[in-house]
């Protein structure tokens, strides 16, 4: 007689989970978007990147951390009044929830940005991009509710609007940073459809990825017709402190008198990448159904963070604090040396492009005033299979635009990111992408025209 051993601990079938059985969002696009790059650069380390938006390394000090730890927790025994029991286990402890820099986000954002929040209205965050989740799951109720964004848009809004189930409706860039007769367009339609339109999302400082940044008077319509149409604005602001002249202009938080503006911060350009810190300023007001008031908006944040990451580690918050503290709460004169190399950058940047593509040669780009980003139009198609054959063959990344349209699979235009590479190496890469160019045009047959350098494809 045979018998069936009944499987024993570690004896039965391995468990096996099925790809359309895991939410949408790990078999969406995004998903891999924010890891192409990366991959790219470990399997071609000799090429040249022009992609990754990351801040500048020249600057970086391992002693920088030190110091800002020991200036932040002088700040604590000393101003503060902490006994050293105190301030250790503010360091060392789970923290409070909405964070423990929070008036000093508050103080910065009063000298360099021109307004001072209610510091119970800051919650610092792990980086930016997970404020601007908690926003999103916050103001996601139903199938109903949808959210804005000027397009082309950041890749990981877009993720985070996925992760949160709240579909995301584009509104055009234009020539202005925001088509506004697009915007109130699109939230009629979307209303007309049975949607509910919560915010338009907004990068109006040299936005990521085209580097417009809005004029003033654009900006103050926006906040008007915010109002109008009983929306959020969730204003993005991660470059804002690198103008490439000129002074700077007002952020949309500044001028907004009505409370229509969710303010998402990072000192990941400005402090360092590594401490993950970012922040979101949510001063509005929540009532319940009665109409009483229940507090604010980040009170509510703070218990959605609550159930995600517990709190942002305090060590991470401490070393942007010692960075606030010894620049007297500014981070425009704690960034001057950074600012400067930008500047130098983008101007090597636009003075070889004009060098390399002359008129006629088909290919344009815009002039952005500062940041880390420009655009460039090219007379063929560029995706990920381009992207990899130009990492390969001709030793250069670049970032195709269309990972910053959601759904698209290709276009005709590149970004291209200026802030890490030396002069240059600038113009070596520069040497590098105009052989890309040559080969595809001959590839391509295409004309030699001009191109018109229009953000929009």
């Amino acid at each position: 007689m045979t018998t069936t051993a009944e499987p024993g601990p570690g004896t039965g079938t391995a468990a096996c989970l099925r790809l359309d059985e895991l939410h949408d969002s790990v078999t969406d696009p995004l998903s891999d978007s924010m890891n192409l790059l990366n991959e790219v650069a470990q399997r071609h380390p000799e090429a040249l990147s022009f992609a990754a938006g990351r801040p500048s390394e020249a600057f970086f000090e391992t002693e920088q951390v030190h110091r800002h730890l020991r200036t932040f927790c002088a700040h604590l025994g000393g101003a503060g009044g902490r006994p050293d029991e105190e301030v250790r286990r503010l360091l060392f402890q789970y923290g409070r929830t909405k964070g423990v820099i929070h008036d000093l986000v508050a103080r910065n954002l009063a000298v360099d940005e021109g307004f001072e929040p209610d510091p119970e209205a800051v919650v610092v965050t792990v980086g930016c991009q997970e404020a601007m989740f908690l926003v999103l799951r916050a103001l996601r109720t139903g199938p109903r509710d949808a959210v804005l964004a000027v397009a082309p848009t950041y890749v990981g809004f877009n993720g985070a609007a996925r992760l949160a189930d709240m579909p995301v409706l584009p509104v055009r860039s234009g020539d202005d940073g925001v088509d506004l007769d697009d915007l109130v367009r699109t939230v009629r339609r979307a209303r007309d459809e049975g949607l509910r339109p919560r915010a338009c999302y907004v990068i109006p400082d040299f936005s990521n990825p085209l580097g417009i940044s809005l004029a003033t008077d654009t900006r103050r319509r926006l906040l008007d017709l915010a109002a109008e149409h009983d929306l959020l604005l969730l204003e993005d602001n991660p470059y804002g402190l690198f103008p490439a002249a000129g002074s700077r202009r007002p952020t949309l938080k500044s001028l907004d008198t009505r409370r229509r503006v969710i303010y998402l911060g990072s000192f990941a350009k400005t402090v360092m990448p590594g401490a993950r810190v970012g922040f979101v300023v949510a001063d509005q007001e929540v009532t319940d159904a009665d109409g009483r008031r229940v507090g604010l908006l980040a009170d509510q944040l703070a218990k959605v963070k609550s159930m995600l990451t517990v709190n942002t580690p305090p060590l991470a918050q401490a070393v942007v604090a010692g960075s606030l503290l010894e620049n007297s709460h500014t981070l425009v004169r704690a960034t001057a040396r950074e600012a400067e190399l930008y500047r130098g950058n983008l101007q090597v940047l636009l003075q070889g492009l004009e060098e390399r593509f002359p008129p006629g040669s088909g290919v344009s780009w815009n002039t952005p005033d500062g940041g880390f980003f420009l655009v460039l139009t090219v007379p063929f198609r560029t995706d990920d299979t381009l992207l990899e054959h130009s990492a390969r063959r001709h030793r250069v990344i670049w970032t195709p635009m269309h990972h910053f349209y959601a759904g698209r699979p290709h276009s005709n235009q590149i970004r291209l990111s200026f802030s890490t590479l030396r002069p240059e190496e600038i113009r070596t890469g520069l040497d590098r992408l105009a052989g890309l160019v040559r080969e595809q045009r001959a590839r391509t047959g295409r004309p030699t025209t001009d191109t018109p350098p229009h953000p929009n494809p």
